[in-house]
C-alpha cells in the first residue's frame, strides 16, 4: 500500500510540475476569411512546428470580418488577421490598426504582393482572381454560348441567369467591382465601370453574401453563370461539376489573401511566429494546392483548368485607392443594386 501510495504521489507531483508548462500554451485569436475547407491543413502545419501555440479561428466572409474589425477598433479582440483581402488590410493600415512586421521570409515575397512600406504592415499569401463558372448543361438547354468577355454577360440571353457576390459582404464581390471601376472608370458614379454594372444588373438573378456561392449555384445547375474566383471554380470542376471556367478577355480583377498582425496584441511574439510560418515556403506550398499564384513565385503547381498565362491577365490594381474609396464605392453600389441581394441570415 505504501508503495502504491508513493506511486500516486509521484504521478500527482509530476502532473503538478507539468501544469505550468501546459498553462504556458498561448492562444492566438485569428480573424479570417479563409475557406473552411482550407483551415484544417494550415492549422495542422503551423501547430506541428509550434505546439505551444493554439489558434482560435474567428471566420466569416471578408466583408463581415472587415466590418467586425472596424467596429472593434476601440476594443480589439483579434491578435492576427490572416486570409483576409489585401484591400481590407490596406484599409486597416490607413486606420492605424496594424502592427508592422517584416517576417523572416519577406524578401522571398514578390514586391507586388506585399505592402510597400518597410517594415510592411501586411504581406500576401496568395492571389485569388475573378472567374466565371459557366454551366455547360444548363447553357445548352437555353442555347446560350459560352462568354469570353465581361460584356458578354450583359447580353439578353443571360437575363436572370447570372449570380455574383455582394461586394459589401464578399471580398470576391469587392474585387469585381473595384476591377471594373479601375478598368473602365468611376467618375463619381458616371464612369464606364458603373455603366457596365448597370447593364449587368439587368441580368443578375441574385447577389450572394459569399464569394464561393455563385460558383456553387452554377455548378448545381441553379443558374448558368456564377461570378466567383478560381479556387472555387477549380474545386467544383475537379469534383465533376459540368462547368467551364471563363477568364474574361478584358482582364481579371484580383486580390490577395493576406496576413497582418493586429496592433496592440498582447501576444506579439506568438503572432510573429505565425507570420514567419505564413510567409514560409512550406506555407506557400499549401496555398499552392488551392491557388494558381502564391506570393512567393515558382511554388504553385499547375492547376487544371487555369490558363498558363493567368498571372498576365490580372489587371494593374491600386490597393491604396481601393481602400480609400471603399465606403463611397459600397454606398453607391448598394444604392443602385442592393434590391437583388439575398436576404441576410
Amino acid at each position: 500500500m505504501k508503495y502504491a501510495a508513493r506511486q500516486i504521489l509521484a504521478v500527482t507531483f509530476g502532473l503538478m510540475l507539468a501544469a505550468p508548462a501546459l498553462a504556458q500554451k498561448q492562444q492566438l485569436v485569428v480573424y479570417t476569411a479563409l475557406e473552411t475547407d482550407q483551415l484544417k491543413a494550415y492549422q495542422e502545419a503551423f501547430v506541428a512546428s509550434h505546439p505551444d501555440i493554439e489558434i482560435k479561428w474567428v471566420r466569416d466572409s471578408t466583408g463581415v470580418i472587415t466590418a467586425k474589425l472596424l467596429a472593434e477598433k476601440a476594443n480589439p479582440q483579434a491578435d492576427v488577421v490572416m486570409g483576409v483581402a489585401a484591400t481590407s488590410l490596406a484599409l486597416f493600415d490607413r486606420n492605424g490598426m496594424l502592427e508592422p512586421y517584416a517576417p523572416l521570409n519577406i524578401d522571398a515575397i514578390m514586391p507586388a504582393y506585399r505592402d510597400k512600406k518597410n517594415p510592411p504592415a501586411w504581406f500576401g499569401m496568395n492571389v485569388f482572381g475573378a472567374t466565371v463558372c459557366f454551366n455547360t448543361v444548363e447553357a445548352k438547354k437555353r442555347n446560350i454560348a459560352i462568354p469570353t468577355t465581361w460584356k458578354d454577360l450583359t447580353k439578353p440571353e443571360f437575363k436572370g441567369q447570372v449570380v455574383m457576390p455582394n461586394p459589401a459582404s464578399s471580398g470576391t464581390g469587392y474585387l469585381d467591382v473595384v476591377s471594373w471601376l479601375q478598368m473602365w472608370g468611376d467618375e463619381g458614379g458616371k464612369g464606364g465601370g458603373w455603366k457596365y454594372m448597370d447593364a449587368l444588373h439587368q441580368n443578375i438573378a441574385q447577389y450572394t453574401h459569399s464569394g464561393s456561392k455563385p460558383c456553387n449555384m452554377a455548378a448545381a445547375g441553379e443558374y448558368v453563370a456564377g461570378i466567383s474566383f478560381e479556387y472555387r471554380g477549380h474545386t467544383n470542376k475537379a469534383k465533376g461539376a459540368p462547368i467551364e471556367l471563363v477568364f474574361p478577355k478584358e482582364g481579371l480583377g484580383w486580390d490577395l489573401e493576406g496576413f497582418a498582425i493586429y496592433k496592440g496584441t498582447k501576444k506579439l511574439e506568438a503572432a510573429r511566429k505565425l507570420a514567419n510560418w505564413a510567409s514560409s515556403k512550406d506555407a506557400m506550398r499549401l496555398y499552392g494546392k488551392n491557388f494558381a499564384i502564391t506570393a512567393q513565385p515558382g511554388i504553385a503547381p499547375k492547376l487544371a483548368g487555369i490558363p498558363d498565362d493567368y498571372e498576365s491577365r490580372l489587371i494593374k490594381l491600386d490597393f491604396d485607392k481601393a481602400a480609400a474609396s471603399r465606403d463611397a464605392t459600397l454606398a453607391e453600389w448598394s444604392r443602385r443594386y442592393d434590391s437583388k441581394s439575398e436576404a441576410k441570415k
